[in-house]
């Protein structure tokens, strides 16, 4: 299932670090620090950490989005407003999904098209749902209540927003992005569910299984980024095991995009886990290929996904710009290399 019990590691190397006991903080960077010395100057624009961790702000103020609420409906109608600000035709995605316990879901999978007219297209997606349930928190009291979802959600929607900024500043980027915020995606069968009967992981990325199958892009894009928990302090993003399954020429490219600009020991080229996540649709029903930038703490007793995955903790207080800054200006080197 997503992000939970059957992650499974293919390769540990602890040894690689220089961690002296289980914690949940893997390599943690100072402020400002990068690799020591960057390869090569990026290309394109300057990816503005700050402005990243303002729209990750934005979207937790409105409370938890989880599906059916208040809060969801306005977060959507701020995400759309916001890519249209920066100059992408955005069209939303609507339907009904249904839960793993029946609750009928109002879905919106919002795509922000920038350039719509060129042919040579990039998909870069997140979700932007809140867990309905902190189903993974320390403590047992809080297992019903919402999330956040500061990283879980947020961080990922607020370095896509950055990401149309930088290109809606620059006139040198002749490609085409998708963005698509799926929607339902963590909905899945909580941990304290024991009456559940059927496939766990069907229950996962609902919007990305709805959009896989009916596909709403004229132009299909040469492959996908998706980017998941790409805010948290002290993250690292190793192979993730389904992208090097369906897109192992992608993985490269990233990995090696990151390293040549000074970021390579936020993407450690190490394969982690197998996760069921919205990249999964994409590669299996889609036929795009695509790969998941998603956190990885191979120290963290709580969780591999952090210790504030499925926590009331998951706050704005644990989001590190860093991080976000090394994933940003990793995918706008990718899009200005590709």
């Amino acid at each position: 299932m997503k992000k939970a019990a059957k992650l499974i590691l293919l390769v540990l190397v602890v040894a690689l670090f220089t961690q002296a006991s289980n914690s949940c903080i893997g390599h943690k960077k100072q402020s400002g620090e990068t690799d020591t010395v960057a390869i090569q100057k990026p290309c394109g624009p300057i990816f503005n950490p700050d402005s990243a961790i303002t729209f990750t702000a934005k979207q937790c103020s409105f409370g938890p989005r989880i599906m059916n609420s208040p809060a969801h409906d306005a977060c959507r109608e701020w995400i759309v407003s916001k890519f249209a600000q920066y100059g992408c035709t955005v069209n939303q995605q609507k339907t009904n999904l249904t839960g793993y316990d029946g609750t009928q879901l109002r879905a919106t999978n919002i795509i922000a098209q920038f350039n719509p007219k060129a042919t040579r297209r990039i998909l870069i997606c997140a979700h932007w749902d809140s867990r309905p349930w902190a189903d993974n928190d320390p403590d047992s009291t809080n297992h019903k209540k919402p999330v956040l979802a500061a990283n879980d959600g947020a961080s990922g929607v607020a370095l896509m927003l950055e990401i149309a900024r930088c290109l809606n500043s620059d006139s040198t980027f002749a490609g085409g992005v998708d963005f698509v915020c799926f929607d339902a995606e963590d909905w899945g069968v909580p941990t304290w569910e024991k009456n559940f009967i059927g496939n766990q992981e069907d229950t996962w990325a609902l919007g990305a299984q709805y959009f896989a199958k009916n596909l709403p892009l004229s132009v299909k894009p040469e492959f996908g980024i998706l980017v998941d928990m790409v805010g948290g302090e002290g993250a690292q993003f190793y192979q993730e095991g389904m992208s090097l399954k369906f897109a192992p020429k992608i993985v490269d490219k990233v990995w090696n995009a990151a390293h040549t600009i000074g970021y390579g020991s936020y993407f450690p080229k190490t394969t982690g886990g197998m996760v069921t996540d919205d990249h999964l649709p994409l590669n299996q029903y889609a036929g795009i290929p695509t790969i998941d930038i998603i956190a990885f703490y191979p120290d963290c007793e709580q969780s591999s996904f952090g210790p504030t995955w499925h926590t009331i903790s998951d706050t704005m207080e644990h989001i590190d710009k860093n991080v976000m800054q090394a994933v940003g200006q990793t995918i706008l080197q990718v899009l200005f290399k590709s």
